[in-house]
């Protein structure tokens, strides 16, 4: 059937879709509105679905708080140009919206929500079929006493950050902005499963013992009158050699040199000191990742516990999230 100029504007108006894709649905579901905003929406959906293995690292994040309420939202898509536009902008604004009034538990109750006559997942699921992106939602929050959102000016990255207790905005905030900066994985230590510190530890053990061995071949080299920076790889001793720098015999010497070392301190490292120092490895990747443990980027002289406990006695952090939609 024919159908008109105002017909296919006016459904082009509800579903983004396309002038083309707009006139073939209406000719297919032979002017039925309804029909035709399925008709769009399946399509959409197949579109959609065709992008799933894609890479959506564009979009926007908020962070929002009400009451001991804290949400954090990003919307992903793929190009800053679809990131930048007011209909994408607005859909953040809207799905954010939700969660401040509904406060869903989990991302698939807030997919679950209402919008504009359908869920928040098959609008998003439109909308990338609309401008063929993938498109995403990520969501979580926190609750407490005292609770902070930071939105960074780029509007790519926010944290939402829990306290056990009130304080000024100003001080929470600080935190926050810690948050955002220094990208911790964890409260304190605690909060570190035992599987992650055990697999710390042991990487800490292992490079220890690499360096001890390593420190005990180049005090042999030394010993023999040859340059360790002329043997601290198979490639370099080939090049040096080709250089004139040192010759075949030395290399041999070397080599030789390198692997009686190497074996003989393997053979009689001190455990002990080998766990002390991976210890020592260890508490400074927890100073390090751990929130309340991080040098506070306002003052250098305190970490961030020390500096809750100068806001407030007591004040602490009891959870936090940040969203971030660039490679940290």
């Amino acid at each position: 059937m024919a159908v008109s100029i105002a017909d296919i504007k006016k459904l082009r108006e509800l579903t983004q879709a396309g002038m083309g894709d707009c006139k073939k649905a209406l000719e297919e579901s032979n002017g039925d509105f309804d029909a035709a905003v399925k008709w769009i929406r399946e399509k959409f959906t197949k579109i959609a679905a065709k992008r799933e293995a894609r890479d959506a690292a564009q979009g926007v994040v908020i962070a929002r708080t009400e009451g001991d309420f804290g949400a954090i939202m990003a919307l992903k898509c793929e190009t800053e140009s679809v990131a930048n536009n007011d209909r994408f902008q607005d859909l953040a604004k809207a799905i954010m919206d939700l969660i401040m009034a509904n406060k869903p538990a989990d991302q698939a109750a807030l997919l679950a929500l209402p919008l504009e006559g359908s869920n928040v997942q098959d609008v998003i699921t439109e909308r990338s079929g609309a401008c063929g992106e993938k498109m995403e939602v990520v969501y979580d929050f926190v609750k407490g006493a005292g609770v902070v959102a930071y939105n960074h000016f780029n509007h790519m990255l926010s944290s939402v950050v829990a306290f056990n207790a009130n304080a000024s905005e100003e001080a929470l905030k600080a935190v926050a902005c810690q948050v955002v900066a220094m990208n911790p994985v964890a409260v304190n230590a605690d909060e570190i499963p035992q599987e992650k510190k055990d697999e710390e530890l042991n990487i800490a053990i292992i490079k220890t013992k690499e360096e001890q061995i390593q420190k005990a071949v180049e005090a042999a080299l030394k010993k023999a009158g040859l340059n360790p920076n002329h043997f601290d790889s198979e490639d370099h001793i080939e090049s040096n050699m080709s250089k004139g720098w040192i010759t075949a015999e030395q290399a041999e010497q070397g080599r030789k040199i390198m692997k009686e070392a190497a074996e003989q301190k393997a053979a009689n490292l001190p455990e002990a000191m080998i766990q002390n120092i991976a210890k020592g490895r260890l508490n400074k990747f927890f100073k390090e990742n751990c929130l309340v443990e991080q040098e506070f980027i306002n003052d250098a002289k305190m970490n961030v516990q020390q500096y809750m406990d100068s806001v407030q006695k007591g004040l602490t952090v009891t959870a936090f999230k940040r969203i971030n939609l660039n490679q940290d």
